[in-house]
């Protein structure tokens, strides 16, 4: 399927102008569960964010830089407490918008972390969608930073997050959901490896008959529809795959 002139035309803009990065804003997420940082890092890294993840307050106060556009601060920490953490970066008039995390949703608990210097407050279990809306507000109430974009632009490789396409040129490539998911998993965090393992448990989630030979075979068959373009999905012996922006 082709795309309109217009279409190409704003395509060819975006291109010639460089889309923002998925950097284009950073989140500093803070809590001493690394699953919890593993999910938010891999959701809101594919709708762009350049997430760093911290598992104190400690070593969140040593990574966090000017480039940061947002804190996700969990309330319940070893060490100093999230509560603690944004009172001391307040009084050092930083003011990098902070959105608590928190099993602890009473009303007291709300004030607290209102006071504390807290943007928003979001309870525990929380849902995908709703940290993703949560932040998307919280940037654009700030104004510390716009959305992202929601094309990943390699080149003549544009891959809408959007409209969930895949478009090489001026044309659309069909992928399947899993293929589509496949890519944005790699592409969204360009030249890092993956484990077969760590494809399965975030494509596939809890399918229980997927086997490491399925993901071969989704990534023969992407690499097969991005033609001369297949050698960006890089195959690292031993370890898994990559998405190879780094190439000659």
């Amino acid at each position: 399927m082709k795309h309109t002139g217009k279409e190409l035309q704003t395509l060819k803009e975006e291109i010639r102008h460089g889309a923002k990065p998925p950097q284009a804003a950073r989140i500093l997420v803070v809590d001493d569960e690394p699953v919890i940082c593993e999910i938010l890092e891999f959701n809101l890294g594919n709708e762009g964010y350049g997430i760093t993840c911290a598992h104190s307050a400690e070593e969140a106060l040593k990574k966090l830089s000017p480039d940061h556009s947002l804190l996700l601060l969990d309330v319940m920490l070893g060490g100093m407490s999230g509560y603690k953490l944004a009172e001391t970066l307040r009084q050092k008039k930083n003011g990098v918008p902070i959105i608590f995390l928190t099993a602890r949703d009473t009303e007291t608990d709300m004030l607290t972390g209102f006071s504390a210097g807290g943007d928003d407050y979001i309870s525990k279990p929380f849902s995908i969608r709703e940290v993703i809306a949560r932040v998307n507000a919280v940037l654009r109430r700030t104004g510390t930073a716009e959305p992202p974009e929601r094309k990943l632009v390699y080149g003549d490789v544009i891959i809408d997050l959007e409209l969930k396409e895949l478009v090489i040129g001026s044309e659309k490539i069909p992928l399947t959901k899993t293929e589509f998911e496949l890519l944005v998993m790699l592409s969204g965090h360009p030249d890092r490896v993956y484990a077969r393992e760590e494809i399965i448990d975030s494509v596939w989630k809890d399918s229980p008959f997927i086997t490491e030979r399925t993901v071969d075979v989704h990534i023969t068959r992407i690499r097969k529809k991005l033609g001369n373009r297949a050698s960006l999905i890089a195959n690292r012996a031993g370890f898994g795959y990559r998405f190879n922006v780094s190439r000659e």
